[in-house]
């Protein structure tokens, strides 16, 4: 999937507006700190990075500083793999 987020809490990694390339995530196992993803907290979607993780838990953050907080894999739907103007 490929889409053009809008907003400045990745700024950094991502710019708003750029190209995003997202894939399914067929091994939430293999999901790092650090990773980029495409993922639900409290109702509302972001792409944002894997701050930490915890026995299958993974803590989502912005580029910023700010903790989104943590979900489990279910809430994670896709990987970022590209990034492009």
């Amino acid at each position: 999937m490929k889409f053009r987020p809008r907003g400045n809490s990745m700024k950094g990694k991502i710019e708003s507006g750029q190209l995003c390339t997202v894939v399914p995530i067929a091994n939430p196992a293999a999901i790092n700190v650090g990773d980029i993803v495409l993922c639900r907290v409290r109702g509302a979607q972001y792409l944002h990075m894997v701050k930490a993780v915890r026995d299958g838990q993974f803590q989502i953050g912005n580029n910023r500083g700010g903790i989104n907080g943590w979900v489990t894999a279910r809430s994670l739907f896709g990987l970022l793999v590209e990034v492009a103007d």
